[in-house]
C-alpha cells in the first residue's frame, strides 16, 4: 500500500500527503511539541521541495487511519501502554510499509522498549552505523544525531528496528529532535541547534519517501 503511495505521488498540493503525531494510552503526555509537527512540515516544504499538509494531524495507534500517513511521529515523557489490538494494528501498519518515528522527550525509553516489544516481540533495537543512508541525505550529520538537549548528558543515539531487511522504526534516544522543531523561545535553543534538529527531521522524511 505504501510502497505505491510513495512511489506515485509527485509531492504537489494536490497528492494530500500527510504526516500525523501518534496518540497512545497508559497516561503519558503523547501530545508533547505541539508546535514539533506543524514547523518542520514547513522546514520540508520550503528545503525539500515537498508539499505536505500542514494541518496538525492526530492519529490513534488503533485507528485504522494511521494507513493513511506514511510517516507517524510518537513523542512524550511518560507511560506508554499498547493494547493487544493497538499493538497488532501498529504491526500490520509497519509491515505495509508505514514508518514511526519515537522521539524520547525525556523519561519515555524505560516505557516504549517494553511496549514496542508487544508490536515485534523478536525484533531488537539496534543502532544505526553513522554512515547509514538516514544520516546523509540531503543533510550530512557525521556523527550521527545532533545532541539537542543534554538531559542526563549521554550522546544522543539513533536505534532502529528493522521489519525483513527494511528499517520500520526510528527512535531518537537522548535527542530530543522534536523539542529542537519546536517554536522559537520554547526550549531557548540556538539558531543552530534549531537548525540541525529541522535539517534531521527532513533527513528522516526524505528517508521515508524514498524508501
Amino acid at each position: 500500500m505504501f510502497a505505491i503511495l510513495l512511489t506515485t505521488t509527485s509531492f504537489t498540493s494536490d497528492s494530500g500527503l500527510k504526516i500525523a503525531k501518534l496518540k497512545y494510552g497508559g497516561g503519558g503526555d503523547w501530545y508533547a511539541n505541539r508546535s514539533a509537527l506543524s514547523n518542520l512540515i514547513r522546514f520540508c516544504n520550503a528545503s525539500l521541495g515537498t508539499t505536505i499538509n500542514p494541518e496538525d494531524e492526530v492519529v490513534e495507534i488503533g485507528d485504522k487511519a494511521i494507513f493513511n500517513y506514511p510517516y507517524v511521529y510518537m513523542t512524550g515523557h511518560g507511560n506508554v501502554v499498547f493494547s493487544p489490538s493497538e499493538a497488532t494494528n501498529l504491526r500490520n501498519y509497519l509491515k505495509a510499509g508505514g514508518f514511526l518515528h519515537i522521539d524520547d522527550n525525556y523519561g519515555l525509553d524505560k516505557f516504549i522498549r517494553l511496549e514496542m516489544k508487544k508490536v515485534f516481540p523478536t525484533l531488537e533495537f539496534v543502532e544505526l552505523p553513522f554512515d547509514h543512508p538516514l544520516y546523509k541525505q540531503p543533510f550530512n550529520f557525521n556523527q550521527g544525531l545532533p545532541k539537542i538537549h543534554e538531559h542526563d548528558g549521554k550522546p544522543a543515539q539513533g536505534f532502529g528496528l528493522y521489519y525483513e531487511g527494511k528499517l520500520v522504526c526510528f527512535y531518537d534516544y537522548e535527542c530530543d529532535l522534536g523539542n529542537g522543531w519546536e517554536d522559537v523561545g520554547i526550549h531557548n535553543d540556538s539558531p543552530e541547534k534549531r537548525l540541525q534538529a529541522l535539517q534531521m527531521g527532513a533527513n528522516i522524511i526524505q528517508f521515508v519517501f524514498n524508501n
